[in-house]
């Protein structure tokens, strides 16, 4: 069942001093870890409502792609014993600060991020998954991050963790505690989802996306493809295709779980294992 808690810690300077104090304080302690069976899981379906994200050659919508996804996804991790929350079920704009609510406030065990992906150059297909990390890994890592944070406002572009020098470095400690397990997912939705085609995974990368940066727990971005590609457009327009991506993801998570209770001594069930 999921775990929940009194209150949540938002965005903001004193939220991030009482974060890293926790953190501070449990690496800390030499004693066994509890156990802690992985067993919640946020999604994340981005843009909604009155934002489209990017849209496709014929007219695909980026946030009704990922809603979908996310929907479906949710219903096989559900059939599998995790509990799922998702940051939004419906067609509605969901601010920041209310994602990174929801989320902390699930206390979930990992954050994936679900979004399509846009290019001028019509050319260019594949996915990609992101970590979170103040520099990017290359120049169009760093303008689609850019890219996904005006989604949420000027003041979310505008990065302003990294405006204040105690926030960020606070900020860093807490994306530390938790980088190992976000790339390591990564790592594995990534190689997952490049098994359904050799040539259209174009690797795991890092970017300063804010939708990842609020959260406390492993996080990922995945980007499922280029909708401004359209033979990923068709990919994800289509039943058969988004199938696919669901069961890479679908199977990237049970590996995860799978290591994730190892990790901690919880034996795994066959129900527990990898899907």
């Amino acid at each position: 069942m999921a775990r929940r808690r009194e209150g949540s810690c938002r965005p903001g300077r004193s939220a991030a001093l009482g974060v890293a104090l926790a953190l501070l304080t449990a690496g800390s302690s030499t004693g066994t870890p509890a156990l802690d069976p992985f067993d919640v899981v946020v999604l994340d379906a981005g843009h909604g409502g009155y934002d489209d994200g990017a849209t496709g050659p014929r007219g695909t919508r980026e946030k009704d792609v990922v809603l979908d996804v996310a929907r479906e996804l949710a219903r096989e991790l559900r059939a599998r014993g995790i509990t799922v929350v998702m940051t939004r079920s419906e067609d509605v704009f969901v601010p920041l600060e209310e994602r990174t609510h929801i989320a902390n406030d699930a206390r979930g065990d990992l954050f994936v991020s679900i979004h399509a992906n846009a290019a001028a150059d019509g050319r260019i297909h594949g996915t990609e998954t992101f970590f979170l990390s103040l520099d990017a890994s290359d120049d169009a890592a760093r303008r689609l991050a850019e890219r996904e944070n005006r989604a949420f406002g000027e003041a979310a572009a505008a990065q302003p963790i990294a405006a204040d020098p105690l926030v960020a470095i606070l900020g860093d400690l807490i994306a530390t505690e938790h980088l190992s397990a976000s790339q390591e997912f990564a790592g594995l939705a990534e190689e997952r989802l490049g098994r359904r085609d050799s040539t259209s995974s174009r690797g795991v990368k890092q970017a300063p996306f804010v939708v990842l940066a609020g959260v406390q727990m492993p996080a990922s971005l995945v980007e499922i493809g280029f909708i401004t590609n359209r033979r990923d457009e068709r990919t994800l327009a289509a039943g058969a295709g988004r199938r696919s991506i669901i069961e890479a993801l679908v199977e990237a998570i049970g590996v995860y779980r799978g290591r994730h209770d190892v990790r901690r001594g919880i034996r795994s069930s066959p129900a527990r294992g990898a899907p």
